[in-house]
């Protein structure tokens, strides 16, 4: 600045300092680009008003000559003409490139000034991304007249956008040099129209001398013409901007060849001009405008607002307009932030005024002026949409059947209310949707609250008419509007009686599961629970939630069939016994387990977040969501209560181990095999931070502190040394990192205070480090505690938990679990296999047991209440359990090892527990000392037979119980044992490599050796005669004997591997093998499967052979040729790694020769004509080792990895 300025401005600074109000002038110099609003701020963080005024003049007297013009044109602006005639007589001359900078900037002010265009607001925020497009659009009217329309709905800035694209020098300098002319139209009638283009006309014409220029037009005709000549001939480049048109016959007035700038609500009237470039004015800012908008208005930060700003901006729905009417009245009243936010939440925007510029005092003002233009009956359908909910786009086919009209019809309807910024429609999907502005939406509902509940019923009605006969179709896209939110509006509607029928229809179930799978309607029960009758309600929520793994698969399984699985007090269960029964009569296929019991056990919740294993799952800190990852390499978080999914984010390249809440559940961290940790936020995709290349290994686990007070995130690696690292989230690189383990940390958890960290590694020790100064406190050598391991193997301790009040630390190594007070520890061992075990701490004793997952189980945590466990597996589910309700350890599960007897309609079934009792249906249970590894029952019934593991063989009257002979031969396991039809003979196999045939009731035996591994089974070839008898073993042989005499008559070699299954035709005249070396075997070699071949089945009219692999897959073979007839369930593959759920284990033919069941993951009936799956029935467990089939093929008897017995009987028509 001039010394002669900087002198002027001291000599007067106390004069300044004593009158001004530095913020009114601030606005001017900061609209000039002189002050930042930073300076602006430090400003107004002065107390007093005099003091913010020094601190004005000293911002000043550091600037240049263009600061001092500013400051002087500003309080010449606010009225201070006598403060101003003190600075007049110094002001300086500007340098060339100052003064070309600022003549340029008073020149751009002038032409707008002069064309009428409105000023900068007080409070401006820009848009660059707009701005630059209506600026890219207006180029291209350089050489050319044409329009740009600028639309939007009411308050979305359409004007000062408009307004601010044409205050930039070089636009207009090559565009218009003619100049810029700014016109409000706003509605009027033809009268108003013509005043305002005399006001034009006058304006255009300053400066001419002609009396016959002088004349105002008399009608709008000759306005347009006036207009038309001076637009031509004394302004031929320049811009006319006629800002809110509303109708197509005002914009009709304009249409005289030049260029034209318009802005709008009506996007239609685009198509009544020609060589139109429209911009669309988004109808909302993003929160941190909004909160930049506030910030300006109260003269803070925006990081310094009250915590009810972000809310209030929430509310505002991002509409500049309401914003800035906030804005204003915040200014005015600095202490009514609460009050503002409460009006906003009531939708009482009458309340919510402000004298200004804009057309209208308050919102709602604005929001029904919009209306108005709409006709009669088009007003009454844009009524009907106050039932519409927030961010939710309906497609037209939805309210053709509210509004009764042709679908044509009601696409016209929507172009109008579109083209007026009422409506705005989503082109990303075809066919088109269609949404309200959430605050278009809110005004909708305040004025029509009394009829919004008959609105609801209008459209349930209109609904009932349409579907009348059959249900919309779950494959039409524009039906799931229907899915998803017709029980919302019955509710809304007080329909208590339609919803209920609606929400208890298995129907229902099946359509809506099918489009929207099962967490959707879960969690329709939990959040219309308290009008839907609760006993009901939970039997349907039950069975969503322990079958909403299944009906995700593809393809789609049958609902009835699963629904006949709940207990037979259950509406679920009643209603599927009907559907059956009147399908059975039609042919179809359903099995009804007919000895279920309640599940109540059971998990709570199934989910199936992720194809392929699922490595982790935690709680938020609050309980009310769950976060999982795993083998698919992406995240999802979704509800606690229904699994609904509320975010999936692919996270990372490969494989995420672990996943954790932040302590204020906003974020969550994870960490994968990519050697990358990230942490997102945790309702959006947005992803805050990314730790790479720190790692030099896979990183395993990941966890936040467990209080706000200080947020750190832990993570542990497979590296060797810097294997934990301590991160802040906000820094890209790691604060610490913890040095002492020397192989990989598997683990890492805080104690709940936050002031250590404990580490789980595999050179077997538990580490102890302080968080503050990463030091190690304490390290426990917990392989010290396996004195019997090789000292190069180390104990790999797994991971490790501390107690509540931090005084104990928890850790799992081998078999075992270790629990620490520091000093001492408590060694609590037991076996790790798939279910989770739930243990009383204080006794250390076993509690429960929580049976369900197929394959290994990788994690287990407990809710933030201790009321759920979670737990996620290797078979791609998460199991939520009710702590209270899992399988107490008093429980004894049936083994797989069964035997069972048909007897006209009894059945009879033999099968060992899990406490090594045999259970006899109607028999006591009988305690042994060896584990028995096979049973089987005599055809009277009288008798059962069991095979140990240590060799031994007994022989038990039924129903006594009372062994009757104890039969001792074998060396090693017994593997199979079965009685001769008259009960007199038993024989067994067994691990020895023999095969024993006993005369039971003298003890007599005779040895049948030959085999050189394994005798896994036998078949008798005539049950009745006994002669002879089939063997197979590990050895890859088949041998053949004759029972009478002892003698083998043949010894084949049939495989190169293990031979796993042998069948003999019904005939007896052909017998096939399956083998682990791929193939099958009858007369011909079979080639074709991929994996084992486990099963193998002949037909009973011997016309085919049906083999089963490892894969799940079931071939057909023909026994004429060895052709390959049919291949079951290529095209059916289901979410499991294999087409079965697991083996094909056995396989049985109807006795006419149509249907044939296997067993593996679960139980399928197939067609053997077509190859195609008639019925799927789930076990809650898996790897079902074998099928007990009667000979009408009605009834089928097995028993899952869980030991839960299933006796399925077939529906008939009718009754059962």
């Amino acid at each position: 600045m001039e010394e002669r300025a900087r002198s002027c401005l001291l000599r007067s600074k106390a004069t300044l300092e004593q009158d001004i109000k530095a913020s009114y002038l601030m606005d001017h110099m900061v609209s000039d680009g002189i002050l930042t609003n930073d300076e602006e701020s430090r400003v107004l963080g002065k107390p007093t008003r005099r003091e913010q005024a020094a601190a004005l003049l000293e911002v000043l007297l550091r600037k240049d000559n263009r600061a001092y013009i500013s400051f002087y044109n500003a309080l010449i602006r606010e009225s201070y003409g006598d403060l101003a005639n003190l600075l007049h007589s110094d002001l300086p001359l500007l340098s060339p490139e100052g003064e070309r900078k600022f003549c340029v900037f008073i020149l751009v002010q002038v032409i707008l000034s002069e064309g009428g265009v409105p000023q900068r607001p007080v409070v401006f925020v820009s848009r660059p991304a707009l701005l630059n497009l209506i600026r890219e659009r207006l180029y291209r009217l350089q050489n050319t007249p044409g329009w740009v329309t600028v639309f939007g709905m009411a308050g979305s800035g359409k004007s000062v956008i408009a307004a601010e694209a044409v205050r930039d020098h070089a636009l207009i300098k090559e565009c218009f040099p003619g100049g810029v002319h700014w016109l409000s139209v706003g509605q009027c009638e033809r009268a108003d129209l013509l005043v305002r283009m005399q006001s034009l006309c006058f304006r255009l014409e300053q400066g001419q001398s002609s009396e016959a220029s002088q004349r105002p037009p008399c009608s709008v005709e000759e306005a347009k013409e006036r207009l038309r000549f001076l637009m031509l001939r004394r302004f031929p480049r320049s811009l006319l901007i006629l800002d809110d048109v509303w109708d197509s016959s005002t914009l009709r007035s304009f249409d005289i060849q030049c260029r034209v700038l318009l802005t709008t609500r009506n996007r239609g009237l685009a198509d009544s001009v020609s060589g139109d470039f429209e911009v669309p004015v988004e109808s909302g800012l993003d929160e941190e405008k909004g909160l930049e908008i506030l910030a300006l208005y109260v003269n803070g930060k925006p990081q310094k607002l009250p915590e009810q700003a972000r809310s209030i901006v929430s509310e505002c729905k991002g509409s500049p307009l309401v914003v800035s009417l906030i804005g204003a009245l915040l200014r005015e009243f600095p202490d009514r932030w609460s009050y503002y936010l409460r009006q906003l939440q009531k939708k009482q925007f009458k309340r919510i005024r402000k004298s200004s510029s804009y057309d209208y005092e308050a919102l709602d003002q604005a929001m029904d002026a919009s209306l108005q233009v709409l006709e009669p009956e088009h007003r009454d359908l844009y009524r009907d949409l106050s039932i519409m909910q927030n961010d939710v786009k309906v497609p037209a086919k939805v309210l053709s059947v509210l509004w009764d009209l042709e679908l044509e019809e009601v696409e016209d309807v929507l172009q109008e209310l579109v083209n007026k910024s009422l409506l705005f429609r989503d082109c990303n999907q075809r066919p088109y949707h269609y949404y309200l502005h959430d605050l278009q939406l809110d005004f909708l509902i305040e004025q029509n609250r009394d009829q919004i509940a008959e609105l609801h019923k209008k459209l349930v009605r209109q609904y009932q008419q349409f579907y009348n006969e059959r249900p919309p179709s779950s494959g039409d896209i524009d039906c799931s509007y229907w899915y998803r939110f017709l029980p919302y509006h019955m509710a809304k509607a007080g329909l208590s009686k339609e919803l209920y029928s609606l929400m208890f229809s298995l129907d229902w179930v099946k359509e809506k599961a099918q489009f929207m799978g099962s967490a959707h309607l879960i969690n329709d029960y939990v959040e219309y629970g308290e009008i839907l009758d609760k006993e009901v309600r939970l039997q349907f929520q039950e069975f969503l939630s322990l079958n909403g793994h299944h009906l995700e698969q593809k393809p789609f399984p049958d609902v009835v069939q699963l629904a006949l699985s709940q207990p037979a007090c259950s509406e679920v269960y009643r209603q599927a016994l009907m559907q059956a029964q009147k399908r059975a009569s039609r042919g179809q296929l359903y099995m009804d387990w007919v000895n279920k019991n309640n599940q109540d056990s059971l998990s709570r919740l199934v989910m199936h977040p992720h194809q392929g294993s699922v490595y982790y799952a935690g709680f938020s800190k609050d309980g009310s969501k769950i976060a999982s990852c795993g083998a698919n390499k992406a995240l999802r978080v979704f509800k606690t209560t229904s699994g609904e999914k509320l975010l999936e984010l692919q996270a990372h390249d490969e494989d995420i181990l672990c996943c954790a809440f932040s302590p204020d559940d906003r974020y969550i961290a994870t960490c994968s095999s990519d050697r990358k940790v990230k942490v997102s936020v945790s309702v959006s995709v947005a992803t805050l931070f990314v730790g790479q290349y720190e790692h030099e290994e896979q990183i395993n686990h990941c966890q936040f502190t467990n209080t706000g007070r200080r947020v750190l995130l832990a993570t542990c690696s497979n590296d060797k040394f810097t294997n934990t690292k301590l991160w802040n989230p906000n820094k890209p690189t790691s604060q610490n990192t913890m040095f002492g383990h020397m192989e990989p940390v598997n683990h890492c958890c805080f104690s709940p205070n936050d002031a250590y960290l404990a580490t789980s590694s595999s050179d077997g020790t538990l580490k102890l480090f302080e968080v503050s100064s990463a030091n190690e406190w304490k390290s426990i050598d917990v392989n010290s505690f396996f004195p019997e391991s090789d000292d190069e193997i180390k104990a790999i301790v797994k991971c490790s938990t501390w107690s509540a009040d931090g005084s104990w630390i928890i850790c799992a190594a081998r078999n075992a679990v270790f629990v620490s007070d520091f000093v001492s520890v408590v060694v609590i061992l037991f076996f790790v296999f798939f279910p989770p075990k739930l243990w009383n701490f204080e006794t250390s004793k076993k509690k429960a047991e929580c049976n369900g997952h197929l394959s290994w189980v990788h994690c287990v945590q407990f809710s933030p209440d201790g009321s759920f466990l979670l737990s996620s597996s290797d078979d791609q589910t998460i199991r939520l359990w009710e702590t209270d309700r899992v399988h107490t350890s008093s429980a004894a599960a049936l083994k797989r090892d069964s035997d069972v007897l048909f007897s006209q309609s009894d059945v009879t079934i033999v099968a060992p527990d899990s406490r090594n009792r045999l259970q006899v249906r109607s028999t006591r249970d009988l305690q042994l000392p060896s584990r028995i590894r096979c049973t089987c029952i005599s055809r009277n019934a009288s008798l059962v037979a069991l095979g140990t593991e240590n060799g031994t063989v007994q022989v038990l009257e039924v129903p006594s119980g009372k062994t009757s002979q104890m039969l001792t031969g074998h060396t090693r396991t017994v593997h199979h044992c079965q009685f001769t039809d008259d009960g007199e003979t038993l024989i067994t196999s067994s691990e020895d490599t023999t095969v024993r045939v006993w005369k039971w009731r003298t003890g007599e035996c005779l040895v049948l050796e030959g085999h050189k591994e394994p005798v896994r089974k036998f078949q008798l070839l005539n049950k009745s005669t006994s002669s002879h008898l089939f063997s197979w073993s590990f050895d890859g042989t088949v041998k053949v004997w004759d029972l009478n005499r002892g003698q083998m008559l043949q010894d084949l070699e049939c495989h190169k591997g293990a031979v796993l299954s042998c069948d003999v035709s019904s005939d007896g005249r052909l017998f096939a093998t399956t083998s682990a070396d791929r193939t099958a075997k009858m007369t011909f070699l079979l080639k074709g499967h991929e994996d084992c071949v486990r099963s193998c089945r002949f037909s009973w009219d011997n016309k085919r052979l049906a083999t089963g692999d490892d894969n799940g897959e079931i071939r057909l073979w023909s026994m004429l040729d060895g052709a390959l007839l049919k291949i079951c369930s290529r095209d059916t593959k289901d979410s499991m790694d294999s087409f079965h759920g697991g083996w094909v284990t056995d396989l049985h033919f109807s006795p006419d020769n149509g249907v044939l069941v296997s067993t593996g993951g679960y139980i399928k009936w197939w067609s053997v004509e077509t190859g195609e799956a008639l019925q799927t029935f789930y076990t809650m467990g898996a790897n079902l080792k074998k099928m007990h089939v009667s000979a009408d093929f009605t009834t089928f008897v097995t028993v899952d990895s869980i030991g839960i017995l299933y006796v399925l009987k077939k529906v008939e028509g009718g009754s059962v």
